[in-house]
Parts: structure tokens; sequence; C-alpha cells
């Protein structure tokens, strides 16, 4: 008669927790990252209507996931809702539930976004010109439109700092000075004019309401003082000494004497010195003319920044009446004409006038 050999019970437990662990470990690997050391960016596309199975497959030839079969239990097993059909970027360094997560939530990322950035201090022709580099309008189309009356007054009735100031023929550019430098995006190339100009004009009325109460009575006055102290100073604090100067100039029978009012009235950059002839030249923005007594500019010369419209609303009170700044952006305060002469002098002889 044949033996039986009964298998003790403890033995059937330790198989089954080796099965466990094993595929346990097993599923640990497979959920792992591919590769946890590789950050870069892998743009994948899940269409609308795509089933798990080839989803996983896009994953798995992306090499973004180790298991297309793992990938479909995770998702059955884990009562995912649905994987939203967009363009994504995932990276190898994440691990499956990472990516799941991801394809579960949906994403904003749009491959065609394009970036304008709008740097402070610069004028119209410089944005038109970033406009043209990147998106499918011209440098004409942003002109155009910038001087475009029936837009402009649109605009007026929808902002409360453009004023009819804006529409005076002599200014160069209608908005010079109301485009709030910033980054800004966009979803593609086909973004019109108008949908950058009334982006960068909501950025400006964000960013005018701290400063309303101070100059709704005169937004023009206070934007073009702006962009003027903009290319002026280096920072609020100086920025704000340089207009209360200004003021005190305007008010004492002195004209501005700002030289980058010049640049823009000649429409020249301000790479080079001028002539006297040029400082002396008769428009509506040369604050050296003497015909410029007591007088602003007709409107702003460039887009200021936060800092200059700060300084603006909120100048420096004191007893200067002339500045003058060296090559290295520092700049000296005077009270009389001769002592300011004599601190230009200083500079040169010290080697530190800007040109």
């Amino acid at each position: 008669m044949t033996k039986r050999v009964r298998i003790k019970p403890t033995f059937f437990v330790i198989v089954l927790a080796l099965i466990f662990i094993i595929a346990g470990g097993v599923w640990i690997f497979l959920a792992s990252p591919v590769n946890s050391n590789d950050t870069k960016d892998v743009e994948i596309e899940i269409k609308s209507g795509e089933s798990v199975a080839q989803i996983s497959r896009t994953l798995k030839d992306n090499d973004l996931i180790r298991s297309k079969l793992l990938f479909k239990v995770y998702v059955k097993g884990y009562k995912v809702n649905s994987l939203k059909a967009s363009t994504y970027k995932l990276n190898r360094s994440m691990n499956l539930g990472e990516i799941v997560s991801s394809l579960e939530k949906g994403s904003n990322y749009n491959p065609n976004m394009i970036k304008l950035t709008f740097k402070e201090g610069e004028r119209v022709t410089d944005y038109a010109k970033v406009i043209e580099k990147n998106t499918n309008n011209s440098y004409d189309d942003v002109i155009n439109t910038i001087k475009d009356k029936t837009y402009l007054n649109e605009l007026i009735t929808k902002y409360w700092f453009l004023t009819n100031d804006i529409l005076n023929d002599n200014i160069y550019y209608s908005l010079e000075g109301y485009l709030m430098p910033e980054t800004y995006h966009f979803d593609n190339k086909d973004v019109t004019v108008k949908e950058i100009i009334n982006r960068m004009l909501d950025e400006t009325e964000k960013n005018l309401e701290p400063y309303k109460s101070i100059i709704i009575d005169n937004p023009h006055y206070y934007m073009t003082m702006a962009s003027i102290i903009e290319l002026e100073g280096t920072n609020t604090e100086n920025r704000k000494v340089i207009v209360g100067i200004f003021k005190n100039r305007l008010s004492s029978g002195y004209n501005m004497g700002s030289d980058v009012t010049t640049y823009y009235g000649l429409q020249v950059p301000m790479t080079q010195d001028l002539t006297t002839e040029q400082f002396a030249s008769v428009n509506a923005y040369n604050t050296r003319s003497t015909t410029m007594i007591g007088k602003m500019p007709i409107g702003p010369i460039c887009n200021p920044s936060k800092s200059s419209i700060e300084a603006s609303a909120n100048p420096t009170q004191t007893d200067y009446m002339f500045f003058v700044a060296d090559k290295h952006g520092k700049i000296y305060y005077t009270k009389t004409n001769a002592e300011h002469e004599k601190k230009i002098k200083e500079i040169k002889d010290n080697g530190d006038w800007i040109w």
C-alpha cells in the first residue's frame, strides 16, 4: 500500500507568499519609471475616441511605460473614469500612476501656442517687429491697426485710461505708452493684431487700477511722464525724484529738457549722440526745444514699466532742477545750471560720459 505524503499547510502559505512577493516585485518594476533620470519632455497626442489599448500602444511606442498589459490592468483596476483626448508633455521619469493621472486630468498644453515678449521702454515700432516675427501679421498690419481711428474710438469707449488725447493727428502712434510690457501667450500664430492689443490693454488696466484715483483726471499726462522717466531713470526711487524735477522745471518756466524726447521726436534710436541742431529741432515731442517751455510732449515716447507708472503717480518733491546720468547709470542731481554744467564737465573729465 502506497503511503501518501502529507504537505504541511505552512508550505502552501510560504509558496503563496513567495508568489505574492514576486508578483508585487514585478508590478513595482513594471509600474516604475522607464528612466528616472530622463526628464526630457516627450510630446504625445491622444486622439478622441481612442481605446485604452491604443493609448497603451502610443505610450509604449514612445518608451513612456514598460508594459502595455500593466497599463490596461491599472486603468481597469483603479477604475479610471476616462483618459482625455489632448496633446501631452510627459517624460520617462514619470511612473505609471503619474502618467495615468495626467491622462485622466487632461492637458492644457498647446503645441501651437506662441509667446510674445514685449520689453519695457521699447516703442510701438519695436512691438510691431515682435508681432511680425512671431505671428502671421505683418509690421504694416500692426501700424495700420494702431492708426485706425474707428478702432481707436472703440478702445476709448472701453478703457477709462484712453482719452481723446490719443486721437491727435500730431501723435506718431496713438497707443504708444499704453501697451503694457509683459510676456503674453496666444493659441497660435493666427492671433489677430486687435486680439494682441486688447490683451495688452487689459493688462495695462490691471496695473493702472491702484493709481486710478490719482491719474483718472488726466491719464495721458501720467502715461506720458511715465514713458519719459522709463528712459531717464533706472529704478522706482530715482524715477520718482526725476518726476519731481520735471514738475519743478515745468512750473518754473523751464522746458523739461529731456534728451530722450528728442530722440523720439526725430524717430531715431538712442545709440549715438545728437547734434546741437537736432537737440534744438522743433516738434511736438522734443522738450529740448525752446518752443516747449512749460510743456509736456504731445504723447508718450515708449511703453513704460510698472515702476515708472508708480513713480509718475507718486513723485518725490525736492528742490532740484537738473539731473544728469553717467555711462554707468548713476544719476546726479543739482539745483542750479552752474552746478549742472560743472557736474557734466566732471563726468566727461573722468571718462564717464555716455558717449
